[in-house]
């Protein structure tokens, strides 16, 4: 299993963040907030590349897994990666199938795949 879907746009960086935005809330979820990566650590004197996480989430479905065990509220929000590398725009996201793998035992339904299926649409369409 991957741990995570990765894709190369060749949309500029702000207009992929804006398009995964689009893309997310065409698909269901509800964007709760992006965090600037470049900017924290350059307020710190680090100097990194463009770079920010997308956190996402669909209540319902929040709802459910946390129902079978609350430790998965330390895999919640999803998330979604945007960031340049070698002057390239790269989406990435976490699978939500490594769930199984962290929490074995709780009963999550279809709910991962539901999620991966959904995620992987939105990181293609905002390619």
């Amino acid at each position: 299993m991957e741990f995570d879907y990765t894709i190369e746009t060749k949309r500029d960086f702000p207009s992929s963040v804006l398009k995964v935005q689009e893309e997310l809330t065409r698909a269901g979820f509800r964007v709760l907030y992006i965090h600037d990566v470049m900017e924290k650590l350059d307020e710190k004197g680090f100097t990194v590349e463009p770079m920010k996480i997308i956190e996402f989430c669909n209540a319902k479905s929040a709802y459910s897994v946390l129902q079978e065990n609350k430790k998965i509220g330390l895999c919640l929000p999803c998330k979604i990666l945007v960031y340049r590398e070698n002057d390239k725009t790269h989406i990435s996201g976490m699978s939500p199938l490594v769930l199984f793998q962290f929490f074995p035992q709780a009963d999550l339904g279809t709910i991962p795949q539901e999620t991966e299926i959904l995620m992987k649409i939105v990181i293609d369409n905002s390619k």
